[in-house]
């Protein structure tokens, strides 16, 4: 069973996908409510497959103006369960920790190796809300893979990646610096680790990249096909569509 970690912030206005009310429609409200629904989707994912729910938070005190513009008087962690109890059929079954780190490569560097080292899990993953799309398929695939391959991962557009398995550890230092697929690949190669790769899924922190996954959404809508339950419900209520790779609302002339 791989133990998978997905790396959360409290949903706040500003905080989580800050970069989307500068390129996209979105306001940051909006842009919470859409974070809101990923975190739902992947951790849902997360369930529904054979592995192992982990939400890793960041506590109040390593947010970003923790003490300005993002500090609030609610727990970050009462704030997620109350988000993720909500997506779970069984959310007692929902684990949650703090992040530990400076950076999100240490954070998730020391997340892995605590999980593998301390805890001895047999394989352990990071994800974010940032990826969903990711699937009960996708992570019982990685699954398999991971026993035949130290590390798995999920490449996303750009050079990114929206999974990311191990069975052992590497030197997580920076491993995320862009492009992360591939220094993630190096760092395992280093460590004398055989790496195997999942499809290629889309994730969402831009505007450019709200419009692909709108689009996709709409397309596998269209067709009848599996769709992440909770990001397809906010897409359809943010009004939003595509014209080419410009983001617009559906109701805009």
């Amino acid at each position: 069973m791989t133990t998978v970690a997905v790396l959360c912030d409290p949903p706040r206005d500003g905080l989580v996908l800050p970069d989307l009310p500068a390129t996209s429609p979105l306001s940051p409200g909006e842009a919470t409510m859409l974070y809101t629904a990923m975190v739902k989707d992947v951790c849902r994912a997360v369930e529904a497959s054979g592995g192992e729910l982990l939400v890793n938070y960041r506590p109040e005190d390593a947010l970003p103006d923790h003490d300005g513009s993002h500090a609030t008087d609610s727990d970050p962690e009462r704030e997620l369960r109350t988000v993720v109890d909500d997506a779970l059929s069984e959310p007692e079954n929902a684990r949650f920790e703090r992040q530990v780190g400076q950076t999100f490569s240490g954070r998730a560097g020391n997340t892995a190796t605590h999980l593998l080292e301390r805890e001895e899990t047999d394989s352990v993953a990071i994800a974010t809300p940032h990826a969903p799309f990711l699937s009960r398929q996708g992570i019982d695939t990685a699954a398999m893979k991971l026993r035949r391959s130290s590390v798995v991962l999920g490449p996303a557009p750009g050079g990114r990646v929206y999974y990311a398995g191990f069975t052992s550890t590497i030197d997580y230092a920076d491993s995320y610096a862009s492009p992360s697929v591939e220094t993630l690949t190096d760092r395992a190669i280093d460590a004398g680790h055989e790496v195997d790769f999942l499809e290629t899924n889309p994730v969402i922190e831009s505007g450019t990249d709200l419009a692909t996954a709108v689009a996709l959404l709409r397309a596998r809508t269209r067709a009848g096909r599996i769709v992440p339950e909770h990001t397809a419900d906010a897409i359809e209520e943010l009004k939003l569509s595509t014209d080419g790779t410009r983001l617009r609302r559906v109701d805009d002339r």
